[in-house]
């Protein structure tokens, strides 16, 4: 009930193996593209395909993020309150089945804990869901300026400014202005993902004991943001090549650099969706 247990398997294997094929494919697809488009091939219609083919691929990474805020909606203001007996709910929901549990979000407590823990529930369970024993969201104003996310978000929308300078300079024909602020978006980028990554030790700390199965708050936490920083991984290596493109083999120019602008574009889509994650997920 709201989780899903750890388990062990060949998931592991599995992913890495698709995500080594996931990444074979796409180097040699843009090596070839690449080279096309320095020799010339590329038609005026070819380029038009290539720029509503990442408009489409953008709105479907939109549809993704969208199916998983769909979820955490539905999650808090419908299934949280059914299960209290509150809203469409029954008091049968909350008197037999998860008597003592109340909505309050994030729920630190889940309905299996309220209802007296595992053999105490009474319908048909797959693990032992605990709450965290603290939230990841707002700290209140002493903690504020030693909150993560607080400078994820920074670093984050300070990074959409500087990849649009980067972009400035490069319809300028200023290389190097347009090298040194695609690096710094580049490192912007490894910084972010730095700091989740010591957010997400301070989560599974004895302090926070925030994990995957620590109830629907936990998965939703962690679906969210780690979705969030693989795109945001997936989007620094695209500005890393553009940045080794540019500074290594001189490549772009003001009216034709596709390779730039797309990864830029995809680049604001993760800012926006840090800001909807920051709002929903840190916030409210």
């Amino acid at each position: 009930t709201f989780g899903a247990p750890e388990g062990g398997g060949s998931g592991g294997l599995i992913l890495t193996v698709g995500l080594i094929f996931f990444v074979g494919v796409l180097a040699t697809w843009f090596r070839i593209t690449i080279r096309e488009n320095l020799a010339g091939m590329n038609s005026a219609q070819l380029k038009d395909s290539y720029v509503l083919g990442m408009q489409w691929f953008i709105f479907s990474e939109v549809m993704f993020f969208a199916a998983f805020f769909g979820a955490l909606f539905y999650i808090r203001v419908l299934a949280a309150p059914w299960l209290a007996g509150e809203g469409g709910g029954s008091s049968f929901n909350n008197t037999l089945l998860w008597p003592g549990f109340t909505a309050e979000w994030p729920l630190m407590v889940t309905p299996q804990q309220a209802a007296g823990g595992v053999d105490a529930q009474m319908m048909a369970n797959n693990g032992e869901f605990v709450g965290p024993a603290a939230s990841m969201g707002f700290p209140g104003w002493s903690g504020l300026f030693s909150w993560l996310p607080l400078w994820n978000t920074i670093i984050l929308l300070s990074s959409s400014f500087t990849v649009h300078v980067a972009h400035t300079h490069l319809k300028n024909n200023n290389r190097k202005g347009l090298n040194l602020w695609l690096g710094i978006t580049v490192l912007l980028g490894i910084i972010f993902l730095g700091v989740q990554y010591v957010e997400y030790a301070e989560a599974y700390s004895h302090h926070y004991e925030l994990k995957l199965t620590s109830g629907v708050y936990g998965t939703t936490f962690f679906m969210l943001t780690g979705f969030h920083g693989f795109h945001v991984c997936m989007g620094m290596i695209m500005l890393l090549i553009q940045w080794l493109r540019a500074t290594r083999a001189g490549h772009f120019t003001p009216a034709d650099h596709f390779g730039f602008e797309a990864s830029s574009w995809y680049w604001h889509f993760v800012d926006v969706v840090w800001v909807g994650l920051f709002l929903f997920v840190y916030i409210l």
